[in-house]
């Protein structure tokens, strides 16, 4: 089990592009008899109950084949939610002890929504990588090409808990009215999380997700702050855009919502995460200071936002910790 210091960046705040709150769905398996390939993808932590089983066996918590007896190996096709850049993977085989693979690999392929499995064009993303029992498996991936379809084949069977594709979204803008105020933080639409300054708990990057959240572990939260200052998270807008409306929501967040925020802005251009984060605290005010209420929507108009111009990068500061479900940033594209 990986403790929080073993996890590689790519997994700290990118979007975890095969999430079915993004519509990511498994599409097809050569074998799924023990356990099904859509629990693959479950956003949900992976369980194991000792005295659960069901008419084929074992119940497990992902995706199981049975033990070949021909030769070959096993595989699973998954659409991914957005298209996008791949930066690393988590082939995770938790509570898979005397029946995970030996070895996985991943191939990727860049074709339509509706392209059928059987007409996708593969190559290699992830060379033959060695897998253990029960644990994490974090592989960076450096390949710049678009993803829209991923096969993970194992070696020879077996079964894996949770695959995890992190990677950066590719919006589709010509599908969408230059004029039309969008919202450039959504996933959909490019936004990413950039950095953060801490995520006990949550998963940062479901802020910019579709819907308002479902209970109060969707969505981004801080530890009690014990020492002065405050906490903020750095989103990247899918475009430049002059901003014409914010939402902060903070659904399902009672006794621990923050009593206010603020947005900083800025353009920054083709630049590191890193170099963002150093910077960001210097960046103008978008957004002065507001007082924020528990479990409610919050709208911030134009007339109560700076005029900054086009911005490409946006940092919510929360006063002093506390949680939040939901962020969204409208504007119109600078293309």
């Amino acid at each position: 089990m990986s403790q929080a210091a073993d996890i590689p960046e790519f997994a700290r705040h990118l979007v975890n592009l095969v999430s079915p709150r993004l519509g990511g769905e498994a599409l097809a398996s050569s074998d799924d008899f023990f356990a099904p390939k859509e629990r693959l993808l479950q956003d949900s932590e992976p369980v194991f109950i000792a005295d659960k089983f069901d008419e084929h066996g074992k119940w497990m918590d992902g995706w199981e084949s049975r033990r070949r007896r021909g030769g070959g190996h096993d595989h699973v096709v998954v659409r991914l939610g957005t298209r996008g850049i791949v930066r690393g993977v988590d082939i995770d085989t938790r509570h898979f002890t005397g029946n995970y693979p030996p070895q996985a690999s991943l191939e990727a392929a860049d074709g339509g929504f509706d392209t059928p499995v059987d007409k996708l064009h593969w190559r290699e993303l992830l060379g033959p990588s060695d897998l253990g029992p029960d644990s994490h498996h974090y592989c960076a991936v450096a390949d710049a090409e678009p993803v829209s379809h991923l096969r993970l084949n194992i070696f020879p069977d077996g079964g894996v808990a949770r695959l995890r594709v992190y990677g950066e979204p590719l919006p589709d803008w010509s599908r969408t009215d230059p004029g039309q105020a969008l919202e450039l933080s959504a996933i959909a639409n490019g936004g990413r999380i950039a950095g953060f300054n801490d995520a006990h708990y949550g998963d940062p990057w479901v802020i910019l997700i579709p819907g308002r959240g479902i209970n109060m572990g969707d969505g981004w939260e801080t530890r009690r702050r014990r020492e002065p200052g405050h906490d903020w998270i750095l989103v990247r807008l899918g475009a430049p855009g002059v901003i014409e409306r914010v939402e902060v929501d903070t659904a399902h967040f009672k006794g621990n919502y923050p009593d206010r925020c603020s947005i900083q802005a800025a353009l920054v251009g083709n630049t590191t995460d890193q170099a963002l984060a150093a910077r960001a605290g210097e960046w103008p005010e978008l957004m002065a200071p507001v007082k924020l209420a528990m479990d409610h929507q919050h709208f911030f108009e134009a007339q109560e936002l700076s005029d900054l111009g086009a911005v490409d990068c946006v940092r919510l500061n929360i006063f002093p910790d506390g949680g939040i479900s939901r962020f969204r940033v409208y504007g119109r594209p600078q293309l």
